[in-house]
Order: C-alpha cells, then sequence, then structure tokens
C-alpha cells in the first residue's frame, strides 16, 4: 500500500519563504514600497483601466458577455475592407521602408562617404522624426496633386491622382524610414570589420561577402526594422485621412469616423479591437527578436585600412547617388512645405505674404499655447517617470517586476487610435471624469511615450559596475544616497532623452490625442488637419513650419544642455 506523505507545516511556510522575505524587505525599505505602489497606481489607472473599458465596450452587452459588436462591425463589408487594406498598407510600407533605411545604412556604414554626406544625411533623417506625421501629405499635395508643382507645373498632367494607396506609401515610407536608418546603421556599425576583410582575401567576391556574412548578421536589425515599421503604419492616422480618403479605406480612419461621425462607442471599441489583435502580435513578436542572441559579433577592434575596399568604386558611387537623390526629395518635399507658408495660394498665386504666419499666430496662438503647457509638463513628468521606472526594473528585484516592465509597454506597443479611444471609453465617465481636461493629454503622453525613455534607462543601468554602488554601501550609504549621488548622475542622459522624445510626441502626435482634445485644451496638430481638411493649406503649412523649427531648437537646446552636463561631469 503506497505511503501518502503529508507537507509539514514548515515545508509550506518554506515554500513561501521567497515571497515573505521579498515582503519583509520592501517593509524595511518604505521608500522603494511606496515607489512601486505609486507606479502600480500609475500604471493600473492609465493603462489597464482604459484597456479594461475597451474590452468592456467590445464584449460586454447589458451586463453579459457578448460578439454582438464584432459580428455586427465585421458583417459590413468595408469594415472587411478597411482591415485587409491596413494590413496590406502596413505590409508595404514596412518592407519599402526597411529597404530604403537599409540603403542609407550601408551607404554611411560601408562606402565611407565623405564626413559632409553624412552629416547631411543625418541632418535630413531628423526632419521626418521631428515634424508632425502627415507634413510629408501636404507636401507631396503641393508637389504632385491637382495643382501640383510637378505634376502640374513641370509635366503639365491634369488627369494624374496621387490620392489612393501609392501615395499614402509614399507618403509613409518617406516619413517611416529614417526609424530603419537609424536601427540598421547601428548594427551595420557594430559588424567587426575583419569578418568580411577576412572573406574578401580568401577570394570571395564582394557580392558573395554581402549576401554571406554582412546580410544574415542584419538579420534582427532587418527583422525589428521591419516589425517597428509595420506597426508604425497600421497605427498611422492621419496620412491616409489625408490621402487616401474614401479610396483606400484603414481601419484607424474609419475608427475615427465612427465614434466622431456617428458617436458610436461600440462600433469604434469594436474596430480598435481589430486594429488591436495584429498590433499585440506585432509587438510580442519584436519582443521575441529583441531578446534573441544577437548575430552581430563585436570585437571592440575595427578593420584597418582596407575598408573602403569591401564596396567596389562604382558601387560605392551608384549607393552614394541614389542616397543623395532619394535625400534631395526629401528636402524638396521639406522646401516645398516652407514656400507654401510664405505664398498667397498655392498654385494660383505665388505672390509672397506673411498673412499666414500672422493667421496663426492670431487665430492659432491657443493651439499654440497649449501644445507647448501640455508638452512641458509632459515632458517633465514624463522623464521623472522614465527615470524612476527604468531604475525599478534595471536596478531592483522584487515581485512583479517582468510583469511591470510589460504593462509599461503596453501603451507603447498599440496604436495611437486604440490608445485614444480606450482613454476616450474611460475617463469619460465617473469614477474619473477627465476627458476634455489638460490632465488627459498630459496622462497619455506620459504613459505612451516614455517606455522610449524606460529603455535607455535600463541599458545605461546595465552599462554601470555594481561594485560602485556596492562601494557607497560598504561606506556606510544608504539606498538612497547611493542613488541619489551615484546611480542618478550615470542616469542623467537617458533622462534628457526620455525628454526629449516624449517633448517631440507631445509637440507633433495626433493619432491618440485627437480624441481627447476640447473646446479648452486644444492641439496644433489637430489644427493643422482642420487647416488641411478646409483645404487652407498655407495655414497648414505655416504651423508645420513652426513646430518643426521650435520642436528642432528645443531639442538642440537639450542636447547642448545635456553636452554642457558632460563636459562639466568630465572636469570634475
Amino acid at each position: 500500500m503506497p505511503v501518502v506523505r503529508r507537507e509539514s507545516n514548515k515545508e509550506r511556510s518554506t515554500a513561501f519563504s521567497p515571497l515573505r522575505q521579498e515582503m519583509v524587505r520592501l517593509w524595511k525599505d518604505p521608500i522603494l514600497l511606496l515607489t512601486i505602489a505609486v507606479i502600480w497606481l500609475g500604471l493600473a489607472i492609465f493603462i489597464l483601466f482604459p484597456l479594461f473599458r475597451l474590452f468592456a465596450y467590445t464584449f460586454v452587452d447589458n451586463g453579459q458577455l457578448s460578439l454582438d459588436s464584432l459580428s455586427r462591425i465585421w458583417a459590413r463589408s468595408h469594415n472587411r475592407v478597411a482591415l485587409t487594406n491596413s494590413l496590406w498598407l502596413a505590409t508595404l510600407v514596412s518592407v519599402l521602408g526597411t529597404m530604403m533605411g537599409f540603403l542609407f545604412a550601408f551607404t554611411v556604414a560601408r562606402t565611407r562617404p565623405p564626413k559632409i554626406v553624412t552629416v547631411i544625411i543625418d541632418a535630413v533623417m531628423t526632419l521626418p522624426l521631428i515634424s508632425p506625421p502627415f507634413t510629408t501629405a501636404i507636401a507631396l499635395q503641393f508637389a504632385a496633386g491637382p495643382r501640383g508643382l510637378i505634376t502640374h507645373g513641370l509635366l503639365g498632367i491634369s488627369n494624374f491622382t496621387l490620392y489612393g494607396l501609392w501615395g499614402t506609401v509614399v507618403a509613409e515610407v518617406l516619413t517611416y524610414f529614417p526609424l530603419a536608418y537609424l536601427t540598421l546603421r547601428a548594427v551595420l556599425i557594430a559588424i567587426d570589420d575583419r569578418i568580411e576583410d577576412a572573406a574578401l582575401s580568401l577570394g570571395s567576391s564582394h557580392w558573395r561577402a554581402f549576401w554571406t556574412i554582412t546580410l544574415p548578421l542584419t538579420t534582427p536589425g532587418l527583422a525589428n526594422s521591419l516589425l517597428v515599421l509595420f506597426a508604425t503604419s497600421l497605427a498611422d492616422f492621419a496620412t491616409p485621412l489625408i490621402l487616401a480618403g474614401a479610396r483606400f479605406p484603414v481601419l484607424p480612419t474609419q475608427a475615427y469616423l465612427q465614434i466622431t461621425g456617428i458617436y458610436d462607442l461600440r462600433g469604434g471599441a469594436a474596430l480598435s479591437f481589430l486594429v488591436l489583435i495584429p498590433s499585440l502580435i506585432v509587438f510580442l513578436l519584436q519582443r521575441y527578436w529583441v531578446g534573441q542572441r544577437s548575430y552581430v559579433t563585436v570585437t571592440g577592434k575595427q578593420g584597418g585600412g582596407s575598408s573602403m575596399d569591401r564596396v567596389p568604386a562604382l558601387v560605392r558611387l551608384i549607393l552614394q547617388i541614389i542616397s543623395l537623390t532619394i535625400l534631395g526629395f526629401v528636402v524638396f518635399l521639406y522646401g516645398i512645405i516652407f514656400f507654401g507658408s510664405f505664398v498667397e495660394v498655392w498654385g494660383a498665386n505665388h505672390a509672397f505674404t506673411l498673412k499666414h504666419f500672422q493667421y496663426i499666430f492670431r487665430f492659432g496662438r491657443k493651439s499654440i499655447t497649449d501644445t507647448l503647457t501640455i508638452a512641458l509638463w509632459a515632458m517633465l513628468i514624463g522623464g521623472l517617470y522614465s527615470v524612476i521606472i527604468g531604475y525599478l526594473i534595471g536596478k531592483q528585484e522584487f515581485f512583479g517586476r517582468k510583469t511591470m516592465e510589460f504593462v509599461s509597454m503596453l501603451n507603447y506597443a498599440l496604436p495611437g487610435t486604440v490608445v485614444g479611444i480606450a482613454y476616450l471609453l474611460a475617463f469619460n465617465d465617473p469614477p474619473i471624469m477627465i476627458t476634455g481636461t489638460a490632465t488627459i493629454l498630459v496622462a497619455l503622453y506620459i504613459f505612451r511615450y516614455s517606455p522610449a525613455g524606460v529603455r535607455t534607462t535600463v541599458a545605461s543601468l546595465q552599462q554601470i559596475d555594481s561594485s560602485i554602488e556596492e562601494a557607497s554601501t560598504s561606506l556606510g550609504a544608504d539606498r538612497q544616497v547611493t542613488f541619489r549621488k551615484i546611480t542618478l548622475p550615470l542616469i542623467l542622459p537617458a533622462f534628457f532623452a526620455s525628454i526629449e522624445v516624449v517633448f517631440i510626441r507631445a509637440m507633433t502626435a495626433i493619432s491618440a490625442a485627437i480624441f481627447l482634445v476640447s473646446f479648452d485644451w486644444t492641439l496644433v496638430t489637430v489644427r493643422i488637419l482642420e487647416s488641411i481638411t478646409e483645404l487652407e493649406l498655407g495655414s497648414a503649412s505655416a504651423f508645420s513650419v513652426f513646430i518643426i523649427v521650435l520642436v528642432y531648437l528645443v531639442v538642440n537646446a537639450i542636447k547642448g544642455l545635456t553636452a554642457i552636463l558632460g563636459l562639466r561631469g568630465i572636469k570634475r
């Protein structure tokens, strides 16, 4: 007869001892415990609660689980077409944008162009990143619209149509390919040059060395770029609204029209849920790829003087010409925006005028003031939030740390349309009614864009030798003093990187915020979109130029302050 062994009370107590020890340790450090509690409260209110409300609106009807909302939305053929269009558009943009980003990254990292060319490429690449996401769409209308400078002015074509799939693809690729460039350039620079040199010295052709060595080593970067651009395009709301319209409907615009047009909150929630599914899949795939072992071999010592021979002279020249041609077209588009802000009526009267800037500073002053106020508050609080949560994730061990990291990234991973609708559903009724206030916009930007700073903080902390903090502790300093005097100065660059990202996005984003603006608090990007829909392209251009210049000045001021602090740190 088998003997059944009963677990003793002592053994059961031992099984729970790690959790109990964790609670005892946190209880002995009340500041850390309070910080974790406050962060979780913020995550619960501004990430989990909105998503819960979104799911409730989608799957709960009259207090019972129901699929009626999804069934009703799916039964309409134009919604199924919109889903297919969204996936097709995102696929094209991710593939073409990654190819273009790789072209530029390979040109800079492998053909070794003159330094001035690299400086120009880097400078132009920042333009789409600091501009409202639909700036390229406005410029393409000026260049290739019904009265476009190229189509009508130079070529005399009157029946060309920019609107639809391919116009949207071109606009999004030109807007988002710098993201691929930044990712792939870092990957290519990190590859040890001597691996390619060895292949060439053993008789391999340049093409074979590229195909069997360089390209495979960039696989993680290529995969990451494809996923990032796919998710970014899938979330884009403004560009399809301007250039696609009824010709090529996509889910984000359909969800927006469902809510603002017929005020169908359940229908909008169901449509946003359809966007949510592929976005979450892409997010999980991206985390999988990023978490894998890198294929890049880094030795700390780069190759020698033969690096110029890795790319034949003719190929090097062709790549540089193609890159500069595309770059020239991007500069041309932004030049059109600048020019369009100073002419009376684009395509009809190109007389110089300042009336568009007079208009935005007179009638758009409130939106400018509101945007700056919200961006500054979000920037400061978001920077602090990213450093704190990055410190908790990167340097502390506590129960639920991985869950905190995952939850903190959710709003960053989800499309803006989904987040905006979720916030509208969550905060438009009791118990938390903050829709239409500055608070909801500040919270949106903090919890949506600060995760970029969280990642930077965690990466910075991983580079800090733990022996530095251990030495401080052994000399009698407590955790708070060690953090304030040692850890915080070392992660200060991450703080500035975070406030830079939050400020840029708060000044230029629209897809989530458009659901949350009100008469009391509005944004410049919303005013730009209104100007476009009302065919006031001159005002839209003036607003865009103002935003680009302002963001450029603030970003460079932040970089300058970072450099000054860095120099001071070296002097000490």
